[in-house]
């Protein structure tokens, strides 16, 4: 093992205390911080250390995936480490997004070969599945939950030219394509009215509360109405929200740890000032109810845990050695990013050992042995999906 270090991400979005308190540094950070990357993604890739110089990850894996991947993963994925493990500390709300299967990512990113940067959806052929685990409570909305709930939810503001909205959802999941296409492609000239007529409206609770936020953060945004098509799940730290390819969501508040496969393919409908595109959206998204995002961590042994998920290209167990469990021993495949999520471990795959703390993190390859981790903390501990 040895060190990793992963860039932040400063999107607006992100928040001033979440990941400098992880990493034990002052709060406020200078600016907003909302992602750790660690990983090789090109668009940020994290470095190791070499002759006192830092080394992108990408350069390594390109240049040595047989030590850095092992066979099996070279085989399955190509030379590339096949997921991105983040932290994610939101203070606003993203963007109402969705990401692509991978045939849609393939299909997509050879249509925009040759367009400017800044006109592309796809910025590679690759799909993008996630995993959350909140590390404080986290808010999100994810998934599509019964329509005839969403009906009532709209109708309760008495605006009547939601009426074909309304009428749309009360048919069922048949519903929700016209539903979502009408509110996204709503007349930009009378998106304020339409979004002032619902916040005049005396309707109140959990769905009006909703609504008034997202509209003070994004005003004549109807993607704060979508927002009501979606299921509204708070997490407490260690429950996860899996988002396969083709699900609506928006992250809305908190800090968790989060890993996908290496893709930065994001589908936009709304509050968001990026680049956004409905027909493209509608296109890859998967009109079904989601029956219920949350994901429980389920115990594989003594202080060890995973959210286990359908796709082979990532697994995330998490590991708590204290002194009731000193050491644990994982035979999971390389390569390996090890988070610290608290306190101070040590982290040996056989080839070399690293202390870390929180907030720290290291990587192994594909040649090392299984890890042994000990000390008092916690582990987020990062890997292909393949057995």
């Amino acid at each position: 093992m040895e060190p990793l270090y992963g860039p932040i991400r400063d999107y607006a979005w992100g928040s001033r205390s979440a990941i400098a308190l992880l990493q034990g540094r002052p709060v406020p950070s200078e600016g907003p911080e909302a992602e750790l990357w660690l990983g090789a993604h090109p668009g940020a890739p994290a470095s190791v250390a070499r002759a006192g110089l830092r080394v992108s990850l990408c350069d390594l894996v390109r240049d040595e995936p047989g030590q850095w991947l092992g066979q099996r993963v070279s085989e399955r994925f190509g030379s590339r480490l096949p997921f991105l493990l983040k932290v994610l500390a939101a203070d606003a709300p993203l963007s109402l997004q969705a990401h692509p299967d991978a045939e849609q990512a393939r299909a997509g990113f050879a249509a925009e070969e040759g367009r400017p940067e800044g006109e592309r959806n796809y910025s590679d052929p690759h799909h993008k599945p996630e995993l959350l685990v909140a590390l404080t409570p986290f808010e999100a909305l994810c998934g599509f939950r019964d329509p005839t709930e969403s009906a009532e939810a709209l109708a309760a503001f008495g605006v009547p030219e939601l009426s074909p909205v309304v009428a749309a959802l009360r048919t069922g999941p048949a519903g929700l394509r016209t539903a979502v296409r009408t509110l996204l492609g709503w007349p930009v000239a009378e998106r304020a009215a339409l979004l002032g007529s619902v916040l005049a409206s005396p309707a109140d609770g959990p769905d009006a509360e909703l609504v008034h936020r997202l509209a003070k953060a994004y005003p004549a945004d109807p993607g704060a109405l979508v927002a009501l098509l979606l299921h509204h799940v708070r997490l407490v730290p260690g429950e996860g929200i899996w988002m396969p390819a083709g699900n609506l969501h928006a992250y809305l508040s908190g800090c968790g740890v989060e890993i996908m496969a290496a893709s930065d393919n994001v589908l936009r409908g709304g509050l968001t000032p990026k680049r956004v595109d409905v027909d493209e959206l509608l296109r890859v998204l998967r009109f079904e109810v989601l029956d219920d995002p949350v994901r429980a961590a389920q115990p594989v042994g003594p202080g060890v845990a995973w959210w286990p998920v359908p796709v082979d290209d990532f697994a995330l167990h998490h590991v708590r050695v204290d002194a009731a469990v000193p050491t644990v021993t994982l035979p999971l495949p390389g390569p390996r990013v090890v988070l610290c999520g608290g306190g101070s471990i040590t982290v040996d795959d056989g080839a070399g050992a690293v202390t870390l703390v929180s907030g720290q993190a290291a990587i192994g390859t594909a040649a090392g042995e299984p890890l042994r981790i000990s000390g008092v903390g916690d582990a987020y501990v990062a890997t292909s999906g393949l057995s």
